[in-house]
């Protein structure tokens, strides 16, 4: 049934594309340059949204902007970063939407990731965002460790590790979450046997209905309504009950883990959610609960698993940078005789300049999406967005844009030494996005990424080799290559 509705969906979509977008010109009337045809060409192609957004940018050097259609919406391809400033900050009111619609049933949805209530997402955000503050990782803290330390054992006795390195990353970033979200239990012999390894993989990894699905939300989201679609509904009741379990039992043994779930507990204590200034109110039920914690996984397991990929790919490929960051590693592990704390982890300063600069060659997001909620006009030559109207932020086009970064394809991490960082453009660096609706959990994100990979590297060296991918996976929003290989060699004591 739903492979046919599918295509039903696909018929639609080709239909729309001959008789609807095939002879417009919504851009062209404004003296906009104009690309047609770009929602079909990422459904049936083999390349990401973001690969080829880049593809369109470096088309139009000249230009500030560039339009195109998503189905039969008109989008806008912005480049100007005083442009991107005013709709990620300066005018957020006007863009603070996503522009990908979910369906109200979707309980999953309802994250501070895909709200596009604005007053919903604003009590949420105010209220989940004190556990990413610096106070609280540190006191969760003492879980990543653990998670990294059992990383170790785990890829020492699976051999499938080695043969897989995305895989075995990918089982790292979704038991840190998921140990940072429900705790450690003091049973629990390795925080890698995580349960939710395949559900996650499963609610992230892109394919072509979950992209139909990205695409019918943005562009046809009537209908994706009507057809009563979900993101995550294979995954709702199993994680929604999982959830309301570990709730139960916590509020039974009042036992604080400094996780996750003692924040749901805490807010759900707090009683009503209340916007004093708007009377707005929201009650902090279970199901929202579990779908901030979801959240987590959708977030971040996929994305810091790519990112710490890109990484070590990167240094496979730069023997002086890796020798460089193996000093630095080996350093503050024996100064502190491998008892890491924070304190510890924020000493590796030339690692942040590595990460930093594999965020910029590969940002984890490669393309940002916002819609015009009000009729507006962009700064920068007075472009006039209509509401409706959804621009595109081309996040990975302008990270290999040699007009902000000479030589942009060599990965060099002195970009963001303290002497050069300065050079950064402000609004074109943009790995967790910026502004209001900057990702909320970019603090956690690099402190996982960090204390894995200094336990990694701190044991294992890798073998040599260059790292040139002519394509990455067909993601609507990410770069992904799960396909990518790297060696790892133990490092002898």
């Amino acid at each position: 049934m739903l492979f046919i509705t599918l295509l039903v969906i696909s018929a639609i979509l080709l239909t729309i594309y001959k008789f609807f977008i095939k002879d417009r010109h919504y851009w062209k009337k404004r003296n906009i340059p104009e690309v047609q045809g770009i929602t079909w060409k990422f459904i049936t192609g083999k390349k990401s949204l973001a690969e080829i957004h880049k593809e369109i940018y470096n088309s139009y050097p000249e230009d500030d902007n560039i339009g195109l259609y998503n189905g039969p919406k008109p989008a806008l391809i912005i480049k100007n970063l005083e442009n991107i400033q005013a709709v990620l900050l300066g005018d957020f009111q006007s863009f603070f939407n996503r522009g990908i619609n979910t369906n109200q049933n979707d309980k999953l949805a309802d994250s501070v990731l895909f709200m596009e209530d604005y007053e919903r997402w604003r009590i949420v955000r105010y209220k989940i965002s004190p556990v990413f503050t610096m106070k609280k990782l540190k006191n969760m803290f003492y879980i990543m460790e653990r998670c990294a330390r059992d990383f170790i054992d785990f890829i020492e006795n699976n051999q499938e590790a080695m043969s897989k390195p995305f895989n075995a990353l990918y089982t790292y970033t979704t038991a840190s979450i998921t140990a940072s979200v429900f705790g450690i239990d003091a049973n629990t012999e390795n925080t890698m046997d995580s349960p939710f390894i395949d559900m996650a993989s499963k609610a992230t990894a892109p394919s072509f209905i979950t992209n139909l699905k990205f695409s019918l939300a943005s562009t046809f989201p009537k209908l994706f309504k009507l057809l009563k679609l979900k993101f995550f509904g294979d995954q709702e009741s199993y994680f929604i009950n999982i959830v309301k379990q570990v709730l139960k039992e916590r509020r039974r043994d009042n036992d604080k883990r400094h996780d996750f779930i003692d924040t749901c507990i805490e807010l759900q204590n707090e009683g009503v959610m209340q916007n004093v200034a708007t009377g707005y109110q929201l009650i902090p039920s279970d199901e929202l609960m579990a779908a901030q914690a979801f959240f987590f996984f959708i977030a971040g397991s996929d994305t810091s698993a790519h990112s710490m990929l890109f990484v070590l790919l990167e240094l496979s490929g730069n023997p002086e940078i890796l020798k460089r960051l193996h000093k630095e590693i080996d350093d503050v592990f024996e100064k502190c005789n491998e008892k890491i704390t924070v304190d510890d982890i924020e000493e590796l300063k030339y690692m942040d300049m590595v990460i930093n600069e594999a965020f910029r060659k590969y940002p984890t997001i490669g393309t940002i999406q916002r819609k015009c909620t009000k009729t507006t006009t962009l700064p920068v030559g007075e472009v006039k967005i209509e509401k409706d109207v959804q621009i595109i932020i081309p996040t990975y086009a302008i990270h290999r844009d040699e007009k902000y970064y000479p030589n942009p394809d060599l990965f060099d991490p002195e970009r963001f030494s303290p002497k050069n960082i300065s050079n950064i453009p402000k609004y074109g660096y943009l790995p967790f996005g910026e502004g209001n609706r900057i990702c909320i959990g970019a603090r956690f994100a690099r402190l996982q990424i960090k204390v894995g990979l200094a336990w990694l590297l701190r044991r294992y060296t890798l073998k040599e080799q260059v790292y040139e991918p002519k394509c990455f996976e067909p993601s609507f929003f990410a770069l992904r290559d799960t396909g990518a290989r790297i060696d790892l060699i133990p490092r002898k004591a």
